[in-house]
């Protein structure tokens, strides 16, 4: 049973407790609680990506994130994952600022020696991504809008949808990315209001549910823009502690182009309508602007 590896990992962490399973959460006689799950064998990559990406979190921005304890495959094939618990509550103004000091400070300030990328595939929620390692930030770029290319050419077949991506990757990315001086940085990969809160132990904010690559600080913040759950505030402190990327009167284009990545990404998962619409939208705005 899944929760055989979960106890046998939990006596390594805790020798000598006991412990009460009401998956996810999972309670030791010390008092301290964790977050813990068990998945199947057809889930690893999506387990060892989420490790992977909260431990980069964590060595760049600790606190931030979950403390991942142990996560790994059992000898059937199954995966496992256990973090420490927060108990969280929603954002007020003053832990926004503080949020977008620690991206700006820490998070998008931790380099990557490899270059663009990551080393293992994440999940950007049920879309996979292959990742690996790029010199150049518009190949790493060029290959996220490949491979949700991809899945829609295989999935719904729109071929208006995907001739206007392959022509955005044609000319729009070479185009607003190719000009930039940018170094590789950690990315949450899918920041927005669903993902972040308040630890209510230390009033710090905090980050979960991450699907991290190496690139480009501005894409980071496109997401926190399609649903408006972050404040306008966020983002002037956020570029005051880390200003736009040069050229900066193209911000609001690379912003455009960076938005499209989750347009097409919830285009794939929920199918068409009303994301293949706006993504459409907006490639007719950027292949206009950058023809």
């Amino acid at each position: 049973m899944a929760s055989d590896i979960l106890l046998q990992k939990f006596q390594e962490i805790e020798p000598g407790s006991d412990f009460g399973f009401s998956l996810p959460i999972v309670t030791s006689s010390s008092g301290k609680r964790y977050y813990a799950k068990a998945g199947r064998p057809s889930e690893q990559e999506q387990y060892v990506g989420e490790a992977e990406s909260l431990r980069h979190i964590a060595r760049a921005a600790p606190g931030l994130a979950p403390r991942v304890f142990d996560s790994g495959i059992d000898s059937n094939g199954r995966p496992f994952f256990i973090s420490e618990y927060l108990d969280t509550t929603h954002h007020s103004g003053a832990s926004m600022a503080r949020l977008a000091t620690r991206l700006a400070t820490e998070l998008h300030a931790y380099k990557s020696t490899q270059g663009f990328g990551f080393s293992v595939p994440t999940f950007c929620g049920e879309t996979r991504m292959e990742n690996g390692w790029y010199e150049k930030w518009e190949e790493c770029y060029d290959a996220l809008i490949g491979g949700l290319q991809a899945g829609l050419e295989k999935r719904s077949g729109n071929k208006i949808l995907c001739g206007k991506i392959a022509a955005v990757r044609k000319t729009v990315i070479p185009y607003l990315l190719r000009p930039l001086e940018v170094d590789p940085v950690l990315l949450h990969g899918d920041l927005w209001s669903g993902n972040t809160s308040i630890d209510k132990s230390t009033s710090e904010p905090v980050v979960y549910d991450p699907s991290s690559f190496y690139g480009h600080n501005e894409a980071d913040l496109a997401i926190a823009r399609i649903f408006c759950g972050f404040p306008k505030a966020f983002f002037e402190k956020y570029h005051e502690l880390l200003p736009k990327s040069e050229p900066a009167h193209q911000y609001e284009m690379r912003i455009d182009l960076y938005e499209l990545f989750h347009y097409l990404n919830h285009a794939l998962i929920f199918g068409g309508g009303v994301y293949a619409s706006s993504a459409s939208q907006k490639m007719d705005r950027l292949l206009k602007c950058c023809s």
